[in-house]
């Protein structure tokens, strides 16, 4: 993002967007799939972002689950 303010102003909605968890134990994951934000450049930079964390291969605190990070429904 271009703008430091655009950047804050999207995590802020960021944090208040819906998210739904799906555990999976047989294949050792925890996806957060993440709502659609308002518009289509916001998405695209939360995808960057769910790839990057994905990435960091960290496991949900007190489990064995990967967390994994989407945006939109499958």
């Amino acid at each position: 993002m271009s703008r430091t303010e655009d950047g804050r102003q999207l995590v802020a909605s960021l944090f208040q967007t819906a998210a739904d968890l799906h555990p999976d134990e047989s294949s050792g994951t925890l996806t957060v799939r993440l709502h659609h934000l308002a518009n289509h450049a916001q998405d695209e930079v939360i995808r960057y972002l769910c790839a990057e964390l994905t990435a960091t291969a960290t496991d949900f605190p007190g489990t064995n689950l990967r967390l994994v990070y989407e945006l939109g429904a499958e």
